[in-house]
């Protein structure tokens, strides 16, 4: 057991990122994520403006809580790769780490397949002709492209994969402020502040889960505890960050969706990712490079995430030991294509 405990934070070379590239941005990015885009209006053209900042202060106090409790642990104790099954196994012991560990690597790597169906779906979508019925065969095929090309960069370098988080984060951003400058030069309306109009069939806690996984992609930095120069330092300081820039955008975004004009409440119920398209400047030119770019970091966060899981748990005896090998340049290059292939498996059985 003490051995394990060791080993499990060594072999490879140094590591090599920091606070703002390492946590604070794949964290941020996994949280100004898909839902955000599509179920955003969603959730405010259900509940109105001002339970809607109830959800999202709910949601947010439950992660900076979660967040606050990983960080404590990461600043005592040697941490090492595994992310939270590290934390896990060293406070709980190795049986209950396993337990958790096992589903964790297998819930990130079926997540390289959801985020690449959703962004294929949107490309498909976005060049098929109106009323024209979008091609499974064509998503499925483009889908499975997007899990290759994942695998590939994340298992080659992680380098590569977190600096593509720089432009995506530019994306993003740019997305943001063409939404508030749209709702700005489109006229405001006074925001509707309790449901007037629902299409949710279980009221306020069936939209808050439905909401409630946008805020828990603060994980996506602390599965990198490995890469890190310093993860005593840069997992709380990143992960606190992130969680408080995710609600700050969390708490913005709805005030601007529910103040514009050209949006009532029934039209932000049904309008996914419309309701961003028809208010902000230069609609779908901006918005879908966002949209795109979340969910392809989401992607890149998975796959940079999941096979460092299984790299752990291959270096404390729970899975085989070539899962633990790692490339020259440090990569888990065995882990990171036995969860490529795992996402690619779901992809080719369709209709996810």
């Amino acid at each position: 057991m003490k051995f394990a405990a060791q080993s499990a934070g060594s072999g490879g070379p140094a590591p090599k990122f920091g606070t703002f590239l390492g946590v604070y941005t794949p964290s941020t990015l996994t949280i100004l994520g898909l839902i955000m885009y599509l179920r955003f209006g969603w959730v405010l053209g259900n509940l109105g403006l001002g339970i809607t900042i109830v959800v999202v202060l709910i949601a947010s106090s439950i992660t900076l809580i979660t967040g606050l409790s990983a960080s404590a642990l990461a600043t005592n104790m040697r941490v090492g790769v595994g992310g939270e099954y590290f934390l896990i196994s060293r406070s709980l012991g190795i049986e209950l780490g396993g337990a958790i560990g096992i589903p964790l690597f297998l819930c990130r790597t079926l997540s390289i397949t959801f985020y690449s169906f959703g962004l294929a779906e949107s490309i498909v979508s976005l060049v098929t002709p109106a009323g024209q019925e979008l091609s499974p065969a064509l998503i499925q095929i483009l889908a499975a492209g997007i899990v290759i090309a994942t695998t590939a960069v994340s298992g080659r370098s992680a380098v590569v994969a977190l600096k593509l988080q720089i432009p995506i984060m530019i994306a993003v951003a740019l997305s943001l402020v063409a939404l508030a400058v749209g709702v700005g030069t489109g006229g405001l309306r006074a925001p509707e502040w309790l449901p007037t109009y629902r299409t949710a069939p279980a009221g306020f806690w069936f939209v808050f889960a439905v909401f409630f996984p946008a805020v828990t992609g603060f994980t996506a930095g602390i599965g990198m505890s490995g890469d890190l120069k310093d993860p005593q330092r840069s997992i709380p300081r990143g992960t606190l960050l992130a969680v408080l820039t995710g609600t700050l955008v969390y708490l913005i975004v709805p005030v601007l969706l529910a103040t514009t004009r050209r949006l009532g409440p029934a039209d932000l119920a049904s309008a996914g990712i419309g309701a961003w398209t028809q208010v902000a400047v230069l609609g779908a030119w901006l918005v879908y490079p966002g949209l795109w770019g979340a969910i392809l970091s989401s992607a890149f966060g998975s796959a940079l995430g999941g096979p460092r899981v299984l790299q752990a748990l291959a270096t404390d005896g729970l899975a085989p030991g070539i899962m633990a090998r790692l490339s020259r340049t440090g990569q888990p290059m065995v882990a990171t294509w036995v969860s490529g292939a795992i996402a690619l498996a779901a992809v080719l059985l369709g209709g996810l």
